[in-house]
C-alpha cells in the first residue's frame, strides 16, 4: 500500500532566445540579437529587422514523456554546409528501394570468361542482377538546398531520484541517449537514392582504382568532385562513369549510363558555346571524365577519345589563367592518355614531348613532405621520369608511316631526312630505356627485386611501393618489346624480344600479387602478352589478366584478353618462317576484325 509520494523539485526552465532578426531566422542561424544590427547582418551588409515576439503558448506536459528532454538547439546550430546545384531529370520515375553497390558479391569476381577450371568463379555474367531504383523526383528547373546536420534532435536521459519502492511500483522507461536523425550519405548531390549510390560508387570504388597515391586524400574527390556542385556536365559524367562500371560488373541501374553520358555531352556542348564566359577548369574536368568513360568502359568508339583529347589540349594551350592544383592534375591526366592513345592506335601524340627532367611527381593535396610515396606521381607512379621517353616512343609509328608514304610518292629527299630522324630517335630511345631507373623514395634501395631500407628499418607502405615499382619496370620492359617488335619489326620469337616479354610479364604478375594500384597496368600487360609464345609466359599473362580484371572491372580489360587469346591461336598456327609470323600489327588486325579499337589506359 502506497503511504506517501515524494514530490520531485521543480526543474529549472530553459532559457531560449526567440527574438532573433528576420535574416537569421530564415537561415536558421543563431542571432546575437544586437540592435540596431546583429553581427551576421553587419558582416553581410544587410538590413537587420526584428519582428515582434509572439507570446509562447505553453502546453501541458504529457506524463508519458517523463524523464525526456527534447533539445532542438542542435537543429539550429549544427549546420555543416549548404550546397546548391541543378540536376537533370527523366520523364518517368519508378519507385523502389535503393541497394548499395559497395558490398556486392561482384567486387571480388572477374567478369572475364576464361576457359579454365575456375570459369564459374571468374564470371558473374549469368548471375542474378541487382536493380537500383529511385523513389523521388528531382527537378531540372529547381535549385535544391540541402542542409546536412550532425543531429536534428538530441534525446537526453534525465537523472532519476525516485525511491526504490516507487520505482518498482511505477517504472518509467528511459529513451536512448544515442538517438539522432541525419540526412542520408551524399544527399548534398541528389535526393534520388540511385544517384546517391552512383556518387558513393565513384568516391569509394572508382576513384581509388585510377590513382597511385592518396595518403592525404584522393585527387578526384579533392579536385574534381567539388566542381560537380556547380556543373551539371561534370555531375552527369560522374553518374555515367559510375553507372557504366556497375553495369559491366553485372549490376543493373535504373538509369543507364548512356542516358547520363548523353546528358553530359549535351551539357558540354552548351558550355563550349559560351566561349569566354565558361570556367576552363570546369570544361577540362568534364572532358576528362568523359575520356575515362570512353577508355575504361568503352564500346569500340576510340575516335571519340581522340576528339576529347584534341579539345582538351586546345583549351590548355590557349588558357592564360594561372595554374591551380586542379588544372595541374587535369593536365597530367590528359598527357598520360595522349601518350597511351598514341601507343594504342599507332597515331602521333597530340601534345609536344616534355623535356627530360621537367616532369616531377604530382602529389595529392596537403601530402606530407616526408611521405614514403614522395617520389610517386598520382597518375604515373614511379614512371614519371620514364614518361618523356614513352612520349617519343609513341611518335615512332607515325614517323615510320610518313617514311613509307614518302617512299611510295618517290619523295627521295624527304624520305632520306625522315629516315635519318627515325634512326636517330629510335637509337636514342633504346639507349634511354637501357639507362633508365625508377626514382625510389629517399633511403630506399632495391636488392634482388625487393625494396629495402638503407637503415634496415621497416618501410611504411612497403606493399604498395613494391607494386608501384613493378608497375614502372613493366612499362620499361614492354617499351622494349614495342620498340623491337612494332617499330623495328623483329620476329616475335627473337631472343631479345622474348627476354623483355618474360621480364614485363613477371613484373605485371608481381604488381597484381602485391595488390597495389593497377589503373595503368593494361598497356604493358597487353603488349607483352601478345608476344608470349611459350606456356610459362602465357600462364603469367593469364594470371595478370585475372588479377587486374578482378581488381579494376573495366570493359577494355576483357576485350584485351579476348584479342590476346586470338593472337595466340594465330601465332600457334603459323610456322616461324611464314610471312604472317613477321607481321608486327597482328593484334591490330585481330582487333579490327572484332570491330573494336582499344585504348589501353
Amino acid at each position: 500500500m502506497l503511504l506517501y509520494t515524494k514530490i520531485a523539485p521543480p526543474k529549472a526552465p530553459k532559457r531560449r532566445s526567440r527574438a532573433g532578426c528576420t535574416f537569421c531566422k530564415e537561415k536558421k542561424k543563431k542571432c546575437d540579437e544586437k540592435r540596431p544590427q546583429c553581427a551576421r547582418c553587419a558582416e553581410k551588409d544587410l538590413d537587420c529587422t526584428y519582428e515582434a515576439v509572439k507570446p509562447r503558448q505553453r502546453r501541458r506536459k504529457d506524463p508519458s514523456l517523463c524523464g525526456f528532454a527534447q533539445n532542438n538547439d542542435g537543429a539550429r546550430e549544427s549546420v555543416l554546409y549548404d550546397y546548391q546545384w541543378r540536376e537533370a531529370m527523366s520523364d518517368e520515375i519508378s519507385e523502389s528501394d535503393c541497394f548499395s553497390p559497395i558490398d556486392t558479391k561482384f567486387a571480388a569476381i572477374s567478369p572475364m570468361n576464361f576457359s579454365t577450371a575456375s570459369e564459374i568463379a571468374l564470371s558473374p555474367i549469368d548471375t542474378t542482377t541487382t536493380t537500383y531504383d529511385y523513389d523521388t523526383a528531382d527537378s531540372g528547373n529547381q535549385i535544391i538546398d540541402i542542409v546536412r546536420k550532425n543531429s536534428s534532435i538530441d534525446v537526453v536521459s534525465q537523472a532519476r531520484s525516485q525511491q526504490p519502492d516507487l520505482a518498482m511500483i511505477a517504472p518509467c522507461p528511459v529513451g536512448s541517449p544515442t538517438l539522432e536523425f541525419v540526412l542520408p550519405t551524399f544527399s548534398e548531390f541528389s535526393n534520388r537514392p540511385n544517384r546517391r549510390a552512383l556518387v558513393d560508387h565513384f568516391c569509394n570504388i572508382l576513384s581509388h582504382l585510377i590513382v597511385f597515391r592518396e595518403e592525404s586524400g584522393n585527387p578526384f574527390q579533392q579536385l574534381v568532385l567539388p566542381l560537380s556542385h556547380r556543373s551539371l556536365p561534370i555531375m552527369n559524367a560522374i553518374y555515367a562513369l559510375a553507372s557504366a562500371h556497375l553495369e559491366y560488373r553485372g549490376v543493373e541501374t535504373s538509369e543507364k549510363s548512356l542516358y547520363f553520358h548523353n546528358k553530359a555531352i549535351q551539357g558540354l556542348a552548351r558550355l563550349i558555346e559560351q566561349e569566354g564566359k565558361v570556367d576552363k577548369i570546369e570544361l577540362l574536368a568534364a572532358i576528362m571524365l568523359l575520356v575515362y568513360y570512353e577508355v575504361l568502359v568503352q564500346r569500340g568508339r576510340s575516335s571519340i577519345v581522340d576528339g576529347h583529347l584534341k579539345g582538351a589540349l586546345t583549351i590548355m594551350s590557349t588558357s592564360q589563367e594561372e595554374s591551380t592544383p586542379a588544372s595541374l592534375f587535369l593536365e597530367r591526366a590528359f598527357r598520360f592518355y595522349d601518350v597511351i592513345t598514341a601507343l594504342s592506335l599507332g597515331s602521333a601524340p597530340l601534345s609536344t614531348a616534355p623535356a627530360a627532367g621537367c616532369l616531377i611527381p604530382f602529389p595529392p593535396m596537403d601530402a606530407p613532405a616526408a611521405s614514403p610515396l614522395s617520389n610517386v606521381d598520382t597518375l604515373l607512379g614511379m614512371a614519371t621520369t620514364l614518361w618523356p621517353i614513352m612520349h617519343r616512343l609513341s611518335n615512332l609509328i607515325s614517323l615510320k608511316s610518313d617514311i613509307e608514304r614518302a617512299s611510295r610518292e618517290n619523295m627521295v629527299s624527304k624520305s632520306a631526312v625522315l629516315k635519318m630522324e627515325f634512326e636517330a630517335t629510335s637509337q636514342a630511345i633504346e639507349t634511354a630505356l637501357t639507362q633508365w631507373e625508377p626514382c625510389l623514395p629517399p633511403n630506399i634501395v632495391v636488392q634482388d627485386g625487393v625494396l629495402r631500407s638503407a637503415s634496415a628499418e621497416e618501410i611504411p607502405e612497403q606493399q604498395r611501393l613494391q607494386s608501384i615499382l613493378h608497375n614502372a619496370l613493366a612499362y620499361r620492359h614492354s617499351a622494349f618489346v614495342y620498340l623491337y617488335r612494332t617499330v623495328y619489326g623483329y620476329p616475335a620469337r627473337r631472343e631479345v624480344v622474348q627476354k623483355h616479354v618474360h621480364a614485363a610479364l613477371v613484373h605485371c604478375v608481381e604488381t597484381v600479387t602485391h595488390g597495389g594500384p593497377m589503373g595503368a597496368l593494361l598497356w604493358p600487360l597487353f603488349v607483352a602478352a601478345c608476344e608470349a609464345v611459350n606456356v610459362e609466359d602465357r600462364t603469367l599473362s593469364q594470371r595478370a589478366f585475372v588479377g587486374i580484371d578482378q581488381r579494376q572491372g573495366m570493359t577494355n580489360i576483357g576485350q584485351s584478353w579476348k584479342i590476346t587469346q586470338e593472337v595466340w591461336k594465330r601465332l600457334d598456327a603459323m610456322s616461324e618462317d611464314s610471312p604472317e609470323a613477321l607481321d608486327t600489327d597482328l593484334w591490330r588486325k585481330v582487333s579490327a576484325e572484332m570491330g573494336v579499337n582499344i585504348v589501353f589506359g
